[in-house]
This record gives structure tokens, sequence and C-alpha cells, in this order.
């Protein structure tokens, strides 16, 4: 029959969905801790040769040892702040100052650090050819020519000499953003031509454990390269090195969630470029590089290749700029618009707009829901008046089933009669849901994705809309100064106090689940026992699964619940069917509430 169709298909997704969900807990979950133990106790192997561009291994050390280990050019903007170092000539020590590593630290976002440190990450540039000696590589010592500091405005030069008739000349220069330039001249004062090519890549020596892991948003290798070429960490680390990709211009380097480190070519070069695994010992470590095409330099002649440098957040404003003045192809794409990118971008855009009126995400997250309510409005209202005429007549629906129980085909008539008479149709209400599952899926990712929920306050104990739910249940949310870790028999479960995520349970995701049952609630009971008590039981599984995710996606969530047994209610008012809202009102005052 139809309406059982409609809800076997509904029972159908919503199954398949808890089973990945408890495949991710049960099987993906722990797997990942076991790999994060063991990467704990790796440490890099000694130090191996590589040739141009590929990452060299070295012995750990402290970052204050690394940093002090070669002569440095400071670096100071606005958005950075760290070093150059003159030793390979490589930006390998930034920190993004406007961005803070954790919510109650000071301490800001660190995002390269030099070789030789436990996870390296650094950027080179230089030159490579075959054949060719006395080219400088990591090892060698520039000499500072000009400059002292590198700010905006303030380049510096840099110089070396190999001795053996070639000069390199560097100039470096970085705006009030996260866009470094970097203009290489190569210089022949010996008696034969060379053939020398541009390079510069992105390395990463080791990957933490933290890394990688999130489903939604892509954290790996990204560039674009004719088309955006991505490689996630766990694919990278296992399959190795990826094909080369040529291009004419694009960029390529390495994202995290929120943070972009990539080399930017001249845009009108012939490049290849490759994501390129290399092992050494039981460490992995990462190349994103690019190769551009050949120059012949003649005796007396010399020939110059600039290379730009982006490190820095992933901030849709900031990268659609650098696209649009430095003709940067799709660098907006370094966000993960996901498939739905249609959908992800406009929202992305109109819930910025929101938040650059009002000041705060949380509260433009709840405009926006009213904006996505008011859409869908008119389908939604076309939803629930089906799904409040099947609820009307359900009961003679249910004398129908019992009536002709033993002959199927009649029942169906019937009840196709009963639906004719009351004019109801039971499939008017999937139409809706199917054309707001795609909004759904692009408001999560948006609210996932957006470096405006990252520590983003909203109000009392919600300082970070981008972090889960703080607070838990098994302290009464912070009200009573007990370590659950102390409880019988699940003490052992909790680490340092902190209930594991399906456990986590704190005030929000509870409200969440609450209005997740009164919107259930307020549908026609399923005719089957069993469908019944699935969907029973959905607020309750939701509120578990949901609990885990980011708090500005449960602000959305619950707003939208609210918002949808708000109009849920109006309507079965209207048609003067009984609702849960009216039942406890009822229950709470001791009187029934009449529908009429």
């Amino acid at each position: 029959m139809p309406d059982q169709n409609n809800r076997n298909t509904i029972i159908f997704v919503v199954c398949a969905f808890l089973i990945l969900m408890i495949y991710q807990f049960a099987v993906i979950e722990p797997a990942n801790k076991k790999r994060a133990e063991a990467a704990r106790q790796q440490a890099p192997a000694g130090a191996t040769l590589a040739k141009p561009g590929a990452p060299l291994a070295a012995p750990v050390v402290t970052r204050e040892a690394a940093v002090a280990a070669a002569p440095r050019v400071p670096i100071a903007t606005p958005s950075v702040k760290g070093s150059l170092s003159l030793r390979g000539a490589r930006i390998d020590d930034l920190f993004l100052t406007q961005y803070r590593e954790k919510l109650d630290s000071p301490a800001p976002v660190e995002l390269l650090r030099p070789e030789g440190t436990r996870y390296a990450q650094f950027t080179e540039i230089g030159w490579t050819g075959a054949n060719v000696p006395g080219l400088p590589n990591a090892n060698t010592v520039w000499t500072l020519a000009s400059g002292s500091t590198l700010a905006p405005g303030q380049p510096v030069t840099l110089t070396y000499t190999n001795g053996q008739g070639l000069t390199f000349t560097r100039v470096i220069s970085v705006d009030d953003k996260f866009m470094f330039t970097v203009t290489d001249t190569v210089a022949n004062r010996g008696p034969v031509p060379i053939t020398l090519a541009p390079y510069g890549s992105v390395q990463r020596q080791g990957v933490p454990a933290t890394l990688g892991r999130n489903s939604v948003v892509h954290e790996g290798g990204i560039g674009w390269l004719k088309e955006r070429r991505n490689l996630k960490y766990g694919k990278w680390q296992k399959d190795g090195s990826s094909p080369s990709y040529a291009s004419t211009g694009g960029w390529i380097g390495m994202t995290d969630h929120y943070w972009l480190t990539a080399m930017i070519p001249a845009q009108n070069e012939q490049i290849e470029g490759q994501y390129r695994l290399t092992k050494v010992g039981s460490t992995n470590l990462l190349d994103a590089n690019f190769i551009g095409q050949p120059r012949t330099i003649a005796p007396g002649t010399q020939v110059s290749a600039t290379t730009r440098v982006f490190a820095g957040a992933k901030a849709a404003p900031v990268l659609e700029s650098y696209q649009d003045k430095l003709g940067v192809a799709h660098l907006d794409e370094a966000i993960d618009w996901g498939m739905l990118w249609f959908l992800t971008r406009p929202i992305h855009t109109f819930l910025s707009f929101i938040h650059g009126h009002v000041g705060n995400m949380g509260v433009a997250i709840l405009l926006l829901t009213v904006v996505v309510r008011l859409v869908f409005f008119p389908l939604a209202n076309k939803q629930y008046e089906s799904m409040t005429k099947m609820k009307k007549v359900q009961p003679a629906m249910e004398e129908l089933r019992k009536k002709f129980k033993d002959d199927p085909q009649k029942q169906q008539q019937e009840l196709l009669a009963l639906y004719q008479r009351e004019k109801v149709n039971p499939l008017a209400g999937c139409l809706p849901i199917f054309l707001q599952i795609p909004v759904f899926f692009a408001l999560f990712k948006v609210l996932t994705v957006s470096l405006d929920m990252r520590h983003a306050p909203f109000i009392g104990y919600i300082r970070d809309l981008s972090a889960p739910d703080p607070t838990t249940v098994f302290n009464l949310f912070g009200l009573i100064p007990w370590d659950p870790g102390t409880m019988p028999m699940i003490g052992s479960l909790f680490a340092y106090g902190t209930p594991p995520g399906f456990l986590h349970i704190g005030a929000l995701p509870i409200l969440y689940g609450i209005t997740t049952w009164l919107t259930t609630a307020m549908n026609p009971p399923a005719p089957d026992p069993i469908q019944q008590r699935i969907f029973q039981l959905m607020p309750l599984i939701f509120t578990f699964i949901m609990a885990q995710f980011a708090i500005g996606l449960l602000v959305y969530y619950t707003w939208s619940n609210i918002l949808t047994a708000l109009q849920q209610y109006v309507i079965m008012r209207r048609f003067k069917v009984d609702n849960p809202i009216d039942q406890l009102i009822g229950k709470i005052t001791g009187k029934s509430k009449a529908v009429g």
C-alpha cells in the first residue's frame, strides 16, 4: 500500500544510515585509535638523500632547537609571524596570528615548522636540472643581501653563488594576508649553456593521527591542475605517489580542515604536478610539488621564474580576492564545497552576509534557519497538511485493516476509497522531503567547512560553535564537581573525566532529542508495531549520534525542529487533530485542551 511503501522507504534510509554510523563507531573509530597510538610511538628515521624537491628525513629535535639551528630572517605581517630560514631559503616557521590554536590559549595557530621537528611542514622552492652541479639545496646557506625583516612593502633579497659560474638571486615579498611572492633569477657566468626548470613543493614529514579522520571535510593533498585534484592523507600514505598531472598554471599543496599551504606557479607556466610519498623507516614523507618547463640559459644571460606561496587560513573572501586580483585559477576550490557546491557556495555567502551584519555566528545560524524555513514554507505546508490528514483518518484506516485483515486486496481497495473520500494523498508528503534533502546536506556541509564557525561564541556556555557541546549529563552539565571516571563498572570508559563520544550527551543534544521526538510524534503512526518502535527509538538514537557533531549544527537542527513543530501544530489545530503539544498542556494543567 502507498503509505506502507512510503514508510518502508524511510525506514530503509534510516536503517542504512544507522548501520553506517554503527560501523563508524564500532569498527573505524577503534581502528583509528590503534593507528593513533602506533603513530605516537613512532619517530622519524635518520637522514637520507633525495632528488631535488623530495623531502629529507631528519632527527627529531625541539621546535626551538630547529629554529635556532639556522640563520633566519624574521617575518612580521598583520596576519602571520615567524621566520625564513637562510639554510635552504625555506619558509618553514610560520604562525597565523589572527587564529588561536586552542580556545583557552593565546598561542596562535602553528602552520609551518622546520625540518627536524616532529611532524615538520615547510615549503621549498628552487631549480632542478640534469647533470648541473652546484644547484642550491636544503643545506645551502644563502646570503641576506638586502632587507632585515620580511613584511608588507619590505621584501628581502637572498643570493648564492655556487663557485661554478652560476649566481642565484631570490627576492621574497609578502602581503598583509597570506601570500608570499618568490622571484628566482639564475645568471650564467660560465662558459657553457645550462638547462634548468623551476620547482616548488609543500612537504610534510609524518602526519598527525588527528588529521585525515574527518569524513565531511577533505584533508590531504589538494590542487587545481586542469581540475580539482584531491588525495586524502590516509589514501596518500596507503597507495603511495600519485600520477603526474599536466597543467597550465593552477596550484598544488596540502590542506587541513581550515588551513592551506599551496605552491602557485606563474599561471602561464606549463607544469607537472604530483603528490609524492617517500618512506624513510617508519615515517611517511609527503610532498606536493610541481616542476615547470626547462629554461636554457646561455653564457652571459639570465632567466627568472616567479612562484607564489599561499600559507594561511581558508577564508573564502581572501581566497576569492587572490583568485580575482592575481588570476590564480580556482583557488577558492581549496574549500571543500562538496558535490552540492551549487548550494553550499550561495548558502555560505548568505550566512557570511548575515554574520557580518549581526556579529554573532549563532544568531546568524538562527536567522539562516528562519530564511530556509520560509523558502520551503509552501512545500512544507503541503507535506504537513498531508501528514495531518493521514493522522486524522488513522482510526478509520485501523478499522479497515482489522475488518479486512484476511483479504489484502479488499483492504487496499477500501483504503484507496477512504483516501478519495477524505481527499488524502499518502504520497503528497514525499516530494517536499526529497526536495529538502539536498538543502539539508548542503547546510550540514556549510556549517562544517565554515571558518567563521571556528572558536565562534554564541550565548552562555557555548563558546565554540565548531566543537561538540562541552557539557555532559554525567555531572549535571557541570553543576556537580564530580569525576565521571570514578563511576563503578563504566569508569574505565572515561579518559580524564571525559566520557567517550557516544556517551557525551550535553544540554543541547538533549534539547535536540526532545524536539526531534516532538516532530516525530506529530506524524501519523506507522501501521506496523515494529515500524512504530523504530520511529519511537529514532530520536534517542539520533541524540547519541548528533551529540558528537559541532554544536553549531545542533543549534541549526534544534531550532529547525522547533520551527517545524510550530508549523505542524498550527496545521493540526486547523484540522482539529490531536497533537502531543496539546496533550502535554492538558497533562500539566489537568485539563484536556480542545483542538477546535
